[in-house]
């Protein structure tokens, strides 16, 4: 007879052990784990792990639903559960995996902020080119939307990697893919600038020459620090969106686009590994059409 406290010890030890899961996340696993075995307690239902059926698994999400638990929550706490059965199967503690038949909750992706140009204009001219890190910041900004760049892609980026003259930049992605962007021409006169005559007086720590950006003490920016930056730029202009340095990311694939660049190739300067990953833009450019029909359709008008 299994019981639920020594199964889920034996979970998180499989978790630990062979899928070398963080501490975090076998905890997110095990408390979803937890939920569905108090939903059971509350409804009376005096089930060990294996005379768990379907139904009960579909009753707990109407459960979930009625507390008002939102579909992204649910679909994730189905996951941990839906992970736990897999195991106990695996392991030939049950015959039937209960989860198998459970649908997922549809999930709405939720489309990002885009910066306009306009905003993102207004942002660069913000920036105080009189401070000493204000043509870095400058920079690095020009740097983040022309090449669309991830946070950590950019306080990564090596002087090494800059082919400023044949309009391209080598990133060090996710999984530590390569590949090559192209970087336009007021990104590449403002890194220029930076490089040659700002960077030049900051004393270089040992380990950090070969970094691109770098803080007043002479090593690599933190994500901290450019999440910073950018939420004082946005404060200073008076902008209400929810920006953040992936922002310009979603501005320069969503402005890409929107400007009639082909999907495959947004993809590649994005480096995601899925075209579905990158589709999302489509629906953002979807959004943008819509919007400009209703706005400049005579039949839309009233």
């Amino acid at each position: 007879m299994m019981l639920w406290n020594e199964t889920i010890q034996e979970f998180r030890n499989y978790l630990r052990l062979e899928k070398s899961m963080s501490a975090n996340s076998i905890e997110a696993y095990l408390h979803d784990i937890e939920k569905f075995v108090q939903f059971l307690e509350l409804q009376n239902l005096q089930l060990l792990p294996d005379h768990v059926r379907l139904d009960q698994i579909r009753d707990f999400l109407k459960w979930l639903q009625e507390f008002g638990v939102s579909e992204r929550t649910q679909s994730r706490i189905i996951s941990g559960i839906r992970a736990f059965f897999k195991f106990l199967l695996m392991e030939d503690k049950i015959s039937t995996d209960p989860t198998e038949l459970v649908e997922f909750p549809k999930i709405g992706r939720k489309l990002p902020d885009v910066l306009s140009v306009d905003e993102i204009d207004r942002l660069l001219a913000a920036i105080n080119l009189s401070k000493s890190e204000g043509h870095r910041n400058k920079a690095m900004i020009e740097t983040m939307y022309s090449c669309g760049l991830r946070v950590s892609e950019l306080v990564e980026l090596r002087i090494s990697n800059l082919y400023l003259d044949e309009g391209f930049v080598r990133i060090l992605g996710k999984g530590n893919k390569e590949r090559l962007v192209p970087i336009g021409s007021k990104s590449v006169n403002e890194l220029t600038f930076y490089i040659q005559h700002h960077r030049t007086h900051v004393p270089v720590k040992k380990g950090f020459e070969d970094f691109v950006f770098l803080n007043r003490r002479g090593k690599g920016l933190s994500r901290v620090m450019v999440f910073t930056i950018i939420k004082t730029l946005v404060e200073a202009v008076g902008l209400k969106k929810q920006i953040s340095p992936h922002t310009f990311r979603h501005s320069f694939a969503t402005h890409l686009i929107e400007g009639g660049a082909d999907l495959r190739a947004v993809q590649e300067m994005l480096g995601h590994e899925s075209i579905l990953t990158t589709e999302i833009y489509t629906h953002l450019n979807r959004e943008f059409l819509r919007d400009s029909i209703m706005l400049y359709h005579p039949r839309s008008r009233k």
